[in-house]
C-alpha cells in the first residue's frame, strides 16, 4: 500500500504495544480502583461501627432511664431546703433510686426540669426516671398517704402505726409531741397533759409535708367534731359527768365491747356501779400501760391508778381512743331491766333491778349481763366451762 500523506500519517506511541508499555502506565487504573474500593470499605466499616456504637450508647442510656427488673417497694426520699438538681441527683443515686446521676440530670433538663419543693416523697427504687421526675415535680402538700387507726388504739399504738405507715414520722416523736402540752383538746382537763382518748380513730389522708404534731392536731379536731355531733357537752352534764369523763367511759366500752348491742348495756353497768360506789372491776383497765404478756393474775394484783379492782371510780385517763359507737353508747346508756324481766325475778319487791355485771358468753365476743352476783357467778362458770376465760 502506498504510504499515506503526512497529514494522515499514523504515529506509533509507546503504549500502543502493551508488551513494551511502561509498567506504571499499565497499572495506574487498577490501583485507582483498589484505592477506591478500600476507601468505600473503610467508610462502610466506620459507618457500621458508628451505628453499633450509637446503638450501644442508646441501649445503655435506655437502661439508665428505665432500669431492668421490677421496681421495688416505695421508700421515703427527703428534699431539703437547700437542694438543687445536682444534690438531689447525687442523693438519688447514693440511695439506690437511680443508677446514674449524670443521666438523670440530662434527662430532667431535656424533659422540662423539676421545681424542688422541700418535703417527703415516696419513690420506688429503679423506677423509670420519668416516674421519679413526675413525683418530685408534685409538691408534698399535693401528695397523700392513707393511714387507718382502728377504734380502741392507745396513743402508743397510734404512734407505732404512724411510724409504720407514714415514714419518716416516728413513734418517739409522736409520743413526744403528744406529751409536750402544746397541743390541747377542748375536752382535756386543765391539769392534764395526756391526750389519751382525745384522738379520733379513723382513716386519714396525710400529706407528704405533715408532721407528727399536725397529725395529732387533726385527730383531736375530728374528735371534737364528733363530740359536737353527739352533743357531748349537754348529754355529759345530764349524766353528771364532764365530757372528759364520758370519753373515759367510752374508752372502757371500746376495749370491752365487740358488738354494738353490748355497748349501751356496758355503759349502764359502769354508771350503776359508779352510782353505788362499787369498784368497776373492768379487766381492760389492768392491761393499760403494762408489758404485753403479763399474766392476768399478776395484773390484778399490781397496784396502779388503772387497777379498777383495787381503786374505785373511773381511771385517771381514758385507756384507749374510742370510736363514735362507744361515745354514743357512753352518752346514751341502756335502760335497766324492767321489773317483769326474767333477770329481775327473785329480787325483793322494793329492790332496784340494775345491770351490775357482765361476762363474755361466746367465742364471737358477745356478753351475758346480770343483776345479781349469783346470776353473774353462774354466767362466769358457763364461760369457764366453754373455755372463754383465762
Amino acid at each position: 500500500m502506498e504510504r499515506e500523506s503526512a497529514d494522515n500519517e499514523w504515529f506509533h506511541d509507546a503504549w500502543d504495544d502493551p508488551e513494551t508499555a511502561p509498567a506504571a502506565v499499565v497499572e495506574q487504573a487498577p490501583r485507582r480502583r483498589r484505592m477506591l474500593k478500600w476507601a468505600v470499605y473503610t467508610v462502610g466499616v466506620l459507618l457500621v461501627s458508628a451505628v453499633l456504637a450509637g446503638g450501644a450508647v442508646g441501649w445503655w442510656y435506655i437502661r439508665q432511664v428505665n432500669p431492668s427488673g421490677e421496681a421495688v417497694a416505695a421508700a421515703n426520699f427527703t428534699v431539703n431546703d437547700t437542694d438543687n438538681l445536682e444534690t438531689v441527683s447525687a442523693r438519688l443515686q447514693a440511695q439506690g433510686f437511680i443508677t446514674n446521676a449524670r443521666v438523670f440530670r440530662f434527662y430532667v433538663k431535656h424533659k422540662g426540669g423539676v421545681t424542688f419543693v422541700p418535703g417527703y416523697y415516696e419513690l420506688r427504687r429503679r423506677a423509670h426516671m420519668g416516674n421519679i421526675m413526675r413525683i418530685l415535680n408534685t409538691p408534698p402538700e399535693a401528695t397523700y398517704r392513707k393511714v387507718t387507726f382502728p377504734e380502741g388504739f392507745s396513743l402508743a399504738q397510734i404512734g407505732a402505726r404512724v411510724e409504720r405507715d407514714l415514714p419518716p414520722l416516728t413513734a418517739s416523736q409522736f409520743a413526744a409531741s403528744a406529751a409536750a402540752g402544746t397541743i390541747r383538746s377542748t375536752y382535756e382537763p386543765a391539769d392534764s397533759n395526756s391526750l389519751e382518748g382525745l384522738l379520733f380513730p379513723d382513716t386519714y389522708q396525710v400529706a407528704g409535708n405533715e408532721s407528727e404534731s399536725q397529725v395529732i392536731s387533726r385527730m383531736i379536731a375530728l374528735m371534737e367534731r364528733v363530740g359536737r355531733q353527739e352533743n357531748i357537752d349537754a348529754k355529759a352534764a345530764s349524766l353528771g359527768l364532764t365530757p372528759y369523763q364520758v370519753l373515759i367511759v367510752a374508752s372502757l366500752i371500746e376495749r370491752e365491747a365487740k358488738f354494738d348491742t353490748d355497748r349501751a348495756k356496758i355503759a349502764r353497768v359502769i354508771y350503776n356501779r359508779l352510782y353505788l360506789q362499787a369498784a368497776l372491776q373492768i379487766d381492760a383497765t389492768l392491761y393499760y400501760g403494762q408489758p404485753a404478756g403479763t399474766p392476768f393474775s399478776v395484773l390484778k394484783a399490781t397496784d396502779t391508778p388503772y387497777n379498777t379492782y383495787l381503786h374505785g371510780g373511773l381511771p385517771p385517763t381514758p385507756i384507749a381512743n374510742p370510736g363514735r359507737a362507744s361515745i354514743h353508747a357512753a352518752l346514751n346508756p341502756a335502760q335497766n331491766p324492767a321489773q317483769g324481766d326474767p333477770l329481775c325475778r327473785g329480787l325483793s319487791k322494793n329492790a332496784p333491778c340494775l345491770y351490775l355485771f357482765y361476762v363474755v358468753s361466746d367465742t364471737e365476743g358477745h356478753h351475758a349481763f346480770a343483776v345479781t352476783l349469783d346470776q353473774h357467778e353462774a354466767n362466769v362458770q358457763k364461760a369457764r366451762d366453754a373455755g372463754l376465760l383465762r
